[in-house]
């Protein structure tokens, strides 16, 4: 119940952030003028966006499981892509990618361990390409970025960086995960009972298959995705009237999209809205810009997504019915 208690506590902080930036404001009501006369048409266009975005992820992940010979029909992989999103939306750590594991176990019979590796490489693909563009950003605002606050900026990326390759080192990431995949999954159990390779060790297995070749697409498609958020930005700014350059939405949105990943808030509100507000002084606008940008960028990206992942969970709701046998998927 402790437990419990200070998960939901830590999790407030992002939202009790964006308390105290609204109310500190010097003109809270431009805020609101702000988001009320922002024009329709860009926001429409960036909010349409988000089926474009989200394709292209699903072409992403359809990529990886192709690489271990597992052929899910793209209409359910779309259907299961949304109502895991909606879920990975509304909790921190994108808990709810765990769901994709369960549609391919029901649907096709993959083992979880198999179904963990394609949506961890999917997730590491997200986390070196967003790593690649917050560098550049640290580096275009390095009159800001300075000092200690630097040191501290590029230790981060460092760690965001170096902390998966763990996964990558024989021997030392099977110890690692060995606890947690005890919890997640049913193998090592039944493994140990006839003498077949555990699950961490499939899924890790199968994890480095995905190092090689197939990054040469699933990079790009990676880089396509941000690049299209990142359109979505500066259409969202364009509908402000807020004049940034494609790149500054860019290095901006990149550097937000990473404090997101903090799990003090759901979809990172709170923690985006104080950093623009924070920096967008340094460009030559207001806090109040700032804050009017984070919101929309939450309305138009995350809102709209959590809609259409909502209306996917009616439609494909997560599987209980029993399991497929297994299908004939790739063996490490």
């Amino acid at each position: 119940m402790r437990r419990t208690v200070v998960r939901a506590l830590v999790r407030l902080v992002g939202p009790l952030l964006l308390a105290a930036v609204i109310l500190r404001m010097d003109d809270r009501d431009a805020v609101l003028a702000a988001l009320t006369s922002a024009s329709a048409g860009p926001l429409a266009l960036a909010a349409a966006l988000n089926l474009l975005n989200i394709h292209l992820k699903v072409v992403r992940w359809d990529a990886l499981l192709r690489a271990r010979d597992i052929r899910y029909p793209l209409g359910r992989a779309w259907a299961s892509f949304m109502t895991s999103l909606y879920v990975g939306m509304l909790t921190p750590g994108r808990v709810g990618d765990l769901l994709r594991i369960r549609y391919l176990r029901h649907d096709l019979g993959v083992p979880y361990a198999e179904g963990l590796a394609s949506v961890v490489m999917d997730r590491l693909c997200d986390l070196y390409v967003l790593a690649a563009f917050v560098a550049i950003g640290v580096a275009r605002y390095s009159a800001v970025i300075a000092g200690q606050l630097a040191w501290l900026t590029w230790g981060g990326i460092a760690i965001t960086v170096l902390a998966p390759l763990v996964l990558l080192i024989p021997g030392l990431a099977e110890r690692l995960l060995l606890a947690v995949s005890r919890r997640l999954v049913k193998e090592p159990a039944q493994a140990a009972e006839t003498g077949e390779p555990g699950a961490t060790s499939r899924f890790l297995v199968a994890l480095r298959a995905h190092v090689g070749r197939g990054l040469l697409f699933t990079l790009p498609v990676t880089v396509a995705t941000f690049v299209v958020n990142f359109v979505q930005g500066y259409l969202i700014a364009r509908a402000l009237g807020i004049p940034l350059s494609l790149l500054d939405v860019t290095c901006l949105l990149a550097i937000a999209n990473l404090l997101g990943l903090l799990p003090i808030s759901i979809a990172g509100v709170g923690v985006r809205e104080l950093f623009f507000a924070l920096v967008f002084p340094s460009l030559g606008f207001t806090a109040e810009h700032g804050v009017s940008f984070g919101l929309l960028v939450f309305a138009v990206i995350y809102l709209v997504v959590v809609a259409l992942g909502f209306v996917s969970w009616q439609i494909a709701p997560p599987p209980t019915a029993p399991e497929a046998a297994p299908a004939g998927t790739a063996q490490p």
